[in-house]
């Protein structure tokens, strides 16, 4: 990730539960003026979103939503537009080669300023079954028990 102040805007916290997360990438996003302004005030949801690459070799997002500004007038955004990620070719030639060989998706991990600029962090994703997210969901709860116990121990 890039060094300096990180202020997060938006978390897919949905995505962790359903993919298996194997590798990440940061990258930037193309905006409008009232876009990054409604993301200043924090008004964004990345839920249901996913990114895509097209057929000239361009990585878009799908799906992310950011409100309109309110002070904006006729020059407003659409809230569900496509946008445009930037990356290096070699990134996004990377990227094809992994979707179409391992059957895999992008998925929008979280939305964050960094030095002025709006990321995204991108992972490359395989979708869990549902023992998968049982599985993960006993593990998590075990580890949780653990450190209770240990921390009443140690009281």
């Amino acid at each position: 990730m890039a060094e300096g102040k990180i202020k997060v805007i938006a978390e897919n916290r949905k995505a962790r539960h359903e993919y298996f997360i194997l590798e990440t990438y940061e990258a930037g996003i193309a905006l409008t003026g009232t876009e990054v302004k409604s993301l200043r005030a924090g008004k964004c949801n990345l839920k249901d979103s996913y990114a895509q690459i097209t057929k000239t070799a361009e990585i878009v997002l799908f799906n992310a939503h950011i409100e309109e500004y309110e002070q904006g007038n006729r020059f407003n955004h659409d809230p569900k537009r496509t946008r445009k990620l930037l990356l290096h070719r070699a990134e996004i030639n990377k990227l094809v080669g992994k979707i179409k060989e391992k059957g895999l998706t992008l998925v929008p991990l979280k939305l964050y300023f960094t030095r002025g600029k709006v990321k995204v962090e991108l992972a490359l994703c395989k979708g869990k079954d549902l023992h998968d997210k049982r599985q993960s969901d006993a593990e998590r709860s075990a580890k949780r028990e653990i450190e209770q116990a240990m921390k009443a121990r140690y009281r």
